[in-house]
């Protein structure tokens, strides 16, 4: 069975690149193309810039949009999916962001403060209502949430999440001492950094959000090499995954094969590594499939090939939730 259990409505900056993203999204999804326009023409470009502004105008929290993901998902043989989205994306949860990144006058604060105003546009119960509404005429649907870790955070976490009804919760790491370092203009402060001294601190966030009874999922586990940060031998991180696994058997959590860093950044590998996924699978680690979609084209990619991987070290079944229990599905064949 192939599941996609993470992917996201929207996500800015709110560039001309995401303009040029969605256009080709909905270009890429859109159900009815009236073949008689032919691309290049002006009344092509005139009824792109329509679909252009309805959905400017409806905003991501829409059918229209959320089924331009389903129909292609389901096109594509996804039987289960969840909808979620990064935390960092609702108003509600500003002061929660505020207390635990950088945002000081340096170079690096500047810059993700610009980035949070930027991307702090909607609102937490807005996202809930819609999907929760969704959900009841699309029974393949669940409702989940990406919330960052902050080591100290985990009251103010739990007092933002408290209220609503999710499916699941997923917990990510992608902030070192308030310094998001997937983020691609501060890439460069990697340079400064010692691999296997930076995974330690990585691992020992991630090792407490496991142990925090906050998440059902721990997303995306091996991120930091987002730009190919890793030692030259990767064999040297084992202790590193073999702990991780460990916690997140103690902590009761499931984990994901992740394709978004495989398609979207330069690593060009899917989380976890290969390595990492197998000792995941000694530890029997649960496991789920996520494509990470930021835009509706993007839904199930890779997932036969991380499908194919998890069957190759050893998994009959993966993991999707409901009420934040786990569904156990078989995996199928490849």
């Amino acid at each position: 069975m192939k599941v996609d259990m993470h992917f996201h409505l929207e996500e800015g900056p709110y560039s001309l690149r995401w303009l040029s993203r969605t256009l080709q999204a909905l270009a890429a999804t859109e159900p009815k193309p009236d073949q008689a326009l032919g691309h290049h023409t002006l009344q092509y470009a005139e009824e792109m810039s329509k679909l252009m502004n309805n959905r400017l105008h409806a905003g991501s929290f829409s059918e229209e949009w959320l089924d331009r993901y389903l129909t292609l998902g389901r096109a594509r043989g996804i039987k289960a999916f969840g909808v979620v989205d990064h935390l960092y994306r609702f108003k509600e949860c500003r002061p929660y962001y505020e207390k635990h990144m950088l945002l000081d006058d340096s170079p690096i604060g500047k810059l993700q403060q610009a980035w949070l105003d930027q991307v702090c546009v909607a609102s937490l119960s807005d996202f809930v209502r819609f999907v929760t509404e969704a959900k009841k005429t699309r029974p393949d649907l669940a409702l989940g949430v990406e919330a960052d870790f902050f080591p100290g955070g985990e009251d103010d976490l739990r007092a933002l999440l408290a209220e609503y009804e999710w499916d699941y919760i997923i917990g990510s790491v992608h902030f070192i001492e308030g310094w998001g370092f997937d983020n691609p203009e501060t890439q460069a402060e990697f340079k400064k950094l010692e691999p296997l001294e930076t995974y330690a601190r990585y691992y020992e966030m991630l090792r407490q959000a496991c142990m925090s009874g906050l998440f059902q999922i721990i997303a995306h586990p091996d991120n930091l090499k987002v730009f190919g940060f890793r030692p030259a031998n990767e064999d040297d991180l084992l202790p590193f995954y073999r702990k991780v696994a460990e916690e997140m058997i103690l902590g009761g959590v499931a984990t994901e094969i992740n394709t978004g860093l495989a398609y979207r950044f330069p690593i060009a590998e899917s989380c976890p590594s290969p390595l990492f996924l197998s000792v995941l699978a000694q530890y029997h680690v649960p496991l789920t499939l996520s494509s990470d979609a930021h835009f509706p084209d993007d839904i199930g990619t890779l997932l036969d090939e991380a499908r194919a991987a998890a069957i190759e070290v050893g998994y009959t079944e993966l993991t999707v939730f409901r009420d934040r229990k786990p569904i156990k599905v078989p995996i199928g064949a490849y």
